[in-house]
């Protein structure tokens, strides 16, 4: 059996962290005795200890508090590796902010989830809303009391010492310069003064002290400037630190379960509808496709579905305006029941989706059609009938695209903007500056992955970061003009400017040749046939991350009755494949001309009993 030092070294590479390795120690006093080697009191895994407690997390009810969870603290090996991990950011390498047992409706601060997520939620269940509720809740999040968080982490933990702890950390009193201020609103002025101040300190070479880490690279910092205002807020309670997200998750847990109540209670089916037939149907369909919901008449859908990215809720309902009214006096009498604070009535708005509304920097709006379905009814007659049809749209804001350019000073003015010269590069050659713009260009091309004006969107950032760097360069090489920059160094800047006109010294050429210079990348999405189009992919009906799927099958073969199950399953039948099955199936019928429908109703019952999924094909195949 190794020993636990080997073990925990063992363990250390795979985690992304370097083993902490011992210095020689002094020999010690004659009148003492030597000390225990720390080592020796390694005895457990701290991956496997962590590992074990997720898996109790997700396999107990939400309901189920945790009895004891301070013998967690005696533990040398986990103090071993949350030093570590609080020392992670010197390799890069950060802890993810986890959220076992939380609402698939929450999307923000949790290992799998995040705006893309959330987009693509709307995208694919909130296609035949009319009404929606955008609620702003970060200044009751911010004002959240230590007791209404004990209170809500209570639920979910029962040991009396974690409490206290955690009781401690969010009434100490925070001193002065522990914690960094948060930017202030400053006038036009102290802005100006500012502005030149970092601008001069920005052009002296700085020299780094061998402990200090490097700054992150030009692109990511423009990269992170573009987070929407609904990603940049991230609350602080006391000396919480890193799990101040993790508490306001705990606190709107609340709201997420009390809307999902709320949701079931609502729901309306009509007979008429196309796409909402149950409560617990999401509307998992292609949104390229026209769904039709009834909107006028006796029988009208009353459905209602929401989503939370951090502190900002997103109510989606199809009803009258009257309900929605009373779902927003709900709500902020909830909040002030609960949290013990009234949202202000500014920050929980009611908007109509012909308007327009605006969440994560995309707008959701839908574009109405007015098609004439034609069926063949019991009798056999044609009949016709007026339908109306709802695509939605989810599109990137160009106005939020402008602003954030503008305040990363890339552009001036608003309806029509000017590209500026991107002067932080001044002092960067050419093949860098490019290559830096490229992967800025890459990452915005991936963010704005699900909008619908894809290509727009990101060829207009192309065109803003061509016409700042041709300017640069027209600056840095007295080329006066634009126009003779993209003359010399051709459309997507890829020719070098700089050649040399004494006869002695070698071309750019011979210096690539020779490795001496660096190749000179072109500027990517230079034409509009370059850039991808939007990702229509269907997003999986009650989609959970693939960590959550795996912690799921582990916790269900850890069930002695279904492992046993499955095990005889196995020893009496062969182990086939859903396809497998479905092939013979269409070969029985190419054969005798008819569906084998005791074969294929067993099968289907089978499929779904074993937690197995069913393709669309497979289900359209499978209900002929």
């Amino acid at each position: 059996m190794p020993s636990p030092r080997a073990a925990l070294r063992r363990l250390l590479p795979t985690t992304g962290i370097q083993p902490i390795r011992r210095r020689p120690a002094p020999p010690p006093p004659a009148d003492q005795s030597p000390l225990p080697d720390p080592y020796a009191l390694l005895v457990h895994d701290p991956i496997d200890l962590l590992s074990s407690l997720w898996r109790r997390a997700f396999a107990h009810p939400p309901s189920t508090p945790f009895p004891n969870l301070s013998g967690y603290a005696s533990r040398l090996d986990l103090w071993l590796l949350s030093y570590q991990r609080a020392c992670a950011h010197a390799t890069g390498s950060f802890p993810p902010r986890q959220a076992p047992r939380f609402s698939p409706k929450s999307h923000a601060f949790r290992p799998g989830r995040g705006p893309h997520t959330a987009i693509r939620s709307v995208r694919s269940g909130f296609a035949g809303y009319l009404w929606f509720i955008t609620a702003d809740l970060t200044t009751v999040v911010d004002a959240l009391s230590s007791d209404t968080i004990l209170s809500c982490v209570e639920k979910a933990v029962s040991d009396r010492k974690v409490l206290s702890l955690l009781k401690s950390a969010l009434n100490a009193p925070v001193r002065p310069g522990s914690v960094p201020p948060r930017e202030k609103d400053l006038d036009g002025l102290t802005k100006k003064r500012l502005k030149r101040k970092v601008l001069r300190k920005s052009r002296k070479k700085k020299v780094l002290n061998e402990d200090e880490p490097k700054p992150d690279p030009y692109w990511l910092r423009l990269f992170f400037g573009f987070a929407p205002e609904q990603a940049c807020h991230i609350p602080e309670y006391g000396h919480c630190g890193i799990i101040s997200p993790l508490l306001a998750n705990v606190c709107l847990n609340e709201l997420d379960w009390w809307m999902e109540e709320r949701i079931n209670e609502y729901f309306r089916p009509s007979r008429h509808d196309s796409i909402w037939k149950e409560a617990g149907d999401e509307g998992c369909h292609n949104p390229s496709w026209p769904e039709f919901v009834p909107s006028s008449g006796r029988e009208k859908t009353r459905k209602m579905d929401f989503l939370r990215f951090g502190s900002h809720v997103l109510i989606g309902v199809r009803g009258p305006r009257e309900d929605v009214v009373e779902i927003r006096r709900q709500l902020m009498e909830f909040c002030e029941r609960t949290f013990g604070l009234r949202p202000e009535n500014s920050s929980v708005e009611i908007e109509h989706i012909t308007r327009g509304i605006e969440f994560l920097d995309h707008v959701i709006a839908r574009r109405v059609i007015y098609p004439t379905l034609r069926y063949t009814a019991s009798g056999g007659n044609i009949v016709s009938e007026k339908g109306i049809g709802t695509l939605l749209s989810v599109t990137a804001s160009l106005q939020r695209c402008i602003r954030h350019f503008r305040k990363l000073e890339l552009v001036k003015g608003d309806r029509d903007p000017e590209p500026l010269p991107c002067s932080p590069m001044l002092y960067s050659g050419q093949a860098h500056t490019n290559s830096q713009m490229n992967k800025f260009l890459e990452t915005m091309a991936d963010w704005y992955r699900y909008a619908d004006n894809r290509k727009k969107i990101v060829g207009f950032c192309g065109y803003v970061i061509r016409s700042s760097l041709a300017k640069l360069y027209a600056a840095r090489y007295r080329l006066k003009s634009r126009a003779k920059v993209y003359k010399i160094a051709s459309r997507d800047l890829s020719c070098p400017l700089r050649e040399s006109t004494n006869n002695d010294a070698p071309e750019y050429s011979d210096l690539l040749r020779m490795g001496v210079v660096d190749i000179i990348e072109g500027v990517q999405f230079a034409r509009m046939s370059s850039i991808p189009s939007c990702d229509y992919t269907t997003f999986p009906r009650n989609w959970v991350p693939h960590h959550e799927l795996v912690l799921h099958e582990y916790i269900k073969l850890q069930d002695p009755k279904f492992f046993c199950e499955l095990h005889k399953t196995i020893k009496r039948r062969e182990i086939s494949s859903p396809q497998d099955d479905v092939s013979k199936m269409v070969w029985h019928y190419k054969v005798h001309g008819v569906y084998d429908n005791n074969k294929v109703s067993k099968k289907l019952n089978e499929w779904r009993s074993n937690g197995e999924a069913v393709n669309g094909d497979t289900q359209l195949l499978l209900d002929k």
